[in-house]
């Protein structure tokens, strides 16, 4: 590369970003930290503003978690403007920092994707920028660097859902006023994130809980139920149609709800006939 390469650290315990940052500096001098934040949310906006290299996510993060602040990023990417500094920005190189078990390690190396254990060692630091720096000398288009991260980030999602599966849910309690209503799960068309709470729509009525989406998704049947964007899931037997507009971008429409939905990119491979 012929500017120094750049890098944002996500990681909301000051001392080891701080720990972090002082281990790159000494194992990858040339290294340009733009920024150090401390939630997914912020991540994500200073992602999208700075446009760096290499990210460094920590996975436990207030707001968005570091998978889901990467698949938020996944999806805003190319419908942000990048800066006249950066052009055509390809997607950075994502290396995930994490206290992780053996089993989400082992999904990590299936999907050719690096992380760091903490507390970060300088040994598996250093074979860590070893790959970043072939990548970032080998990375040529932004199409193919984007698709694969898509793929990758994919399958962490799904093998994080699979960790956390339990029996599917049958039956909904939603409170309304001084009741609670019984709503069977197959009668819900559609999911939705909503502040503080999940909104759940049938085809006549809306209810409002206050299990959080991320908890609610792995007890969901994930054959019935799928997650079209980061605060949406949908159920697929309720689908009525997919369309696409003119920038590309694919939305659905439910029967019984008058709502058109929008499909995330992180998503779009549910609907390969499109």
């Amino acid at each position: 590369m012929s500017q120094a390469p750049t890098a944002l650290i996500a990681e909301d315990e000051p001392l080891l970003a701080a720990a972090l940052q002082a281990e790159l500096a000494r194992v990858w001098p040339e290294l340009q930290i733009l920024a150090v934040v401390g939630d997914g949310v912020s991540a994500v906006t200073q992602a999208l503003r700075l446009k760096p290299d290499v990210l460094f996510f920590d996975i436990r993060m207030p707001g968005l978690n570091g998978l889901e602040a990467a698949a938020e990023l996944v999806d805003a990417w190319n419908s942000t403007p990048n800066s006249p500094d950066h052009g055509a920005a390809p997607f950075p190189a994502l290396v995930f920092v994490t206290a992780y078990d053996q089993y989400a390690m082992a999904a990590f190396e299936a999907q050719a994707m690096d992380y760091l254990l903490k507390p970060v060692q300088t040994e598996r630091l250093q074979k860590t920028v070893t790959k970043l720096r072939q990548a970032l000398a080998n990375r040529s288009q932004a199409a193919v660097n984007f698709e694969t991260t898509l793929g990758q980030l994919r399958g962490l999602l799904g093998a994080s859902a699979q960790a956390a599966a339990v029996a599917p849910l049958k039956v909904i309690q939603a409170s309304v006023g001084s009741t609670i209503r019984m709503v069977p799960v197959p009668e819900v068309v559609y999911f939705e994130a909503a502040d503080k709470y999940v909104r759940v729509l049938t085809a006549s009525r809306e209810y409002l809980i206050r299990t959080p989406l991320k908890e609610l998704l792995p007890q969901l049947d994930s054959s019935a139920f799928w997650q079209i964007h980061r605060g949406t899931v949908v159920n697929s037997t309720c689908i009525d149609t997919v369309t696409r507009d003119e920038a590309g971008k694919l939305s659905v429409t439910l029967r019984g709800r008058p709502e058109k939905l929008p499909v995330s990119r992180l998503y779009v491979h549910l609907f390969k006939a499109m």
